[in-house]
């Protein structure tokens, strides 16, 4: 019996051995994915790294590529266009106007009242609308019957109230958020499309007459007296409220710029007509490209399987449509490295599946167990992961996020630079203490990435400090606007109108 005892022990103590050494090989090598996972983060960071140095170098960069642009067609990778906008709405405006505003993800329809006084400016109504995404690869002709239905539903709600006058054209002005190379402030065109439009036979077409012809072929009264790029429509936005405003920034599906030149210094230019000196210039920045840029394979991958590859790089890393696709890429190559988010999903292996909402919801998720990473994780097909694996993944929002916010902030001081406002002397080689250099300078700001996303206005405004110092910084002025883009180019309209307009006086 003794002997059985002392078997039954001698087992039991064998298959207990057994059981730690598997134990201690899993945890072994569960410490060895996590090691591996832990590598390929630092790696990551290394690589969107932004330090304060390349930044300079990035501003220094594209302001160089602003005056280049300047001088000859074709002679920077920034386009810099002409918008034949030379003077901006000051308050006096006075009447009626309509706004259609096409984005990259979104379209608005606005009618705007002015009485003469910046105080009475008077959103009369506004719609707002996602774009059916059938429309990106449609045609021409579907695309602007589309918007003109829109607008006669809208125009059909008013009833006849608002028309003083049947015999008498709702002027409208089209506020467009794709590259267009314009020929006066109502006609100009298209480029080329971007934000994951495709439309191949409308490059080279005239926006504004394209949709003047699905307007009339539905009868409707509008006329389409003014092509507003949706960047130039937030500087005049920005100014009417604010005489400061000398530059304006979108950030959302996309990303570009404008500011306000002298006409002397636009030199590819020559006489242009301009009564007060200066003119709107549209830098279609989002083609910006310098050897300074912290280019990754993510971002290589991401370009190669776009619509539009190599092309648009600098709006590839900041703009709304595509920081969410850069996390999910990250996500999806340490998956396929370890197994911490169990087996591979094929969702996560979709292009653009993970939008840049839902890498802000998780980013901002301060709930301790971070349910809204693991709620927005399990619509991705991964179900079940630790907290420590929920955390990496709000890191990765933050080195994506961070990377953006910083390079987006180059570009504003870029333009400080170009205009002097960076309180640099000539060129920008010496710091000035010159008051006249230090003056106030408002650039406004509108787009979803900057209004809604926290951590992404939060790592700019910081960079923003950093870059320029913070006396410089203190005279700069970032103000973020909400439908400024449509409202701001209804103005535009009112400010070079001299016809009679509809009035609801």
């Amino acid at each position: 019996m003794g002997r059985v005892l002392v078997i039954l022990t001698a087992a039991a103590a064998v298959v207990a051995c057994s059981v730690a050494t598997v134990m201690v090989r899993r945890r072994i090598k569960r410490r060895r994915k996590w090691r591996k996972v832990v590598g390929l983060l630092k790696e990551l960071e290394e690589s969107f790294e932004t330090p304060l140095g390349r930044l300079r170098q990035m501003v220094d960069a594209i302001a160089v590529e602003m005056q280049a642009g300047l001088v000859s067609e074709g002679g920077s990778k920034l386009k810099m266009l002409l918008t034949f906008v030379d003077d901006l709405p000051n308050g006096s405006e006075r009447g009626t106007y309509y706004a259609l505003h096409l984005g990259g993800s979104y379209f608005r329809i606005i009618r705007v009242h002015l009485g003469g006084q910046r105080s009475s400016l008077e959103v009369q109504d506004i719609e707002r609308h996602s774009i059916p995404t059938s429309l990106l690869n449609s045609t021409s002709e579907v695309l602007f019957d589309f918007l003109a239905s829109s607008l006669q539903r809208f125009i059909e709600k008013e009833g006849h109230e608002s028309i003083s006058s049947q015999d008498v054209k709702r002027e409208l002005a089209f506020t467009f958020s794709f590259p267009v190379k314009q020929t006066s402030l109502s006609s100009g065109v298209l480029i080329k499309w971007t934000k994951g439009f495709a439309i191949s036979e409308m490059a080279g077409e005239d926006i504004a007459e394209c949709l003047q012809g699905a307007v009339d072929r539905r009868g409707l009264d509008i006329h389409v007296a003014a092509l507003v790029n949706d960047t130039v429509g937030a500087l005049s936005y920005g100014h009417y409220h604010d005489p400061d405003t000398i530059a304006a920034v979108v950030f959302g599906t996309g990303s570009n710029a404008c500011y306000l030149e002298r006409t002397d210094a636009i030199i590819k230019c020559q006489n242009p007509r301009t009564t007060s000196g200066s003119m709107v210039v549209n830098m279609e920045w989002g083609n910006f490209w310098s050897s300074r840029l912290p280019r990754t394979s993510y971002d290589i991958e991401l370009d190669a399987e776009s619509l539009n590859s190599n092309d648009m790089g600098f709006e590839k890393m900041i703009g709304g449509m595509y920081l969410g696709d850069i996390v999910r890429r990250i996500i999806l190559r340490m998956s396929q490295e370890s197994d911490i988010f169990g087996p591979i999903s094929s969702i996560l292996s979709t292009p653009f599946v993970l939008r840049t909402n839902s890498v802000s919801a998780m980013h901002e998720d301060d709930t301790p167990e971070l349910h809204e990473v693991a709620t927005i994780l399990k619509h991705l097909g991964v179900p079940k992961v630790p907290l420590k694996v929920r955390k990496l993944v709000v890191k990765i929002c933050d080195v994506v996020t961070r990377r953006a916010a910083r390079l987006a902030a180059a570009g504003i001081s870029g333009i400080l630079k170009k205009l002097g406002r960076d309180g640099s002397v000539g060129e920008g080689r010496r710091r000035s203490s010159d008051k006249q250099m230090m003056r106030r300078t408002v650039v406004a700001v509108e787009g979803g990435l900057y209004s809604n996303y926290r951590m992404f206005r939060e790592y700019m405004d910081e960079a923003l400090r950093d870059i320029l110092g913070e006396d410089v910084a203190r005279q700069v002025v970032i103000k973020a606007m909400e439908d400024g883009s449509s409202i701001g180019s209804a103005l535009l309209l009112a400010s070079s109108h001299s016809v009679r307009t509809i009035s609801n006086i």
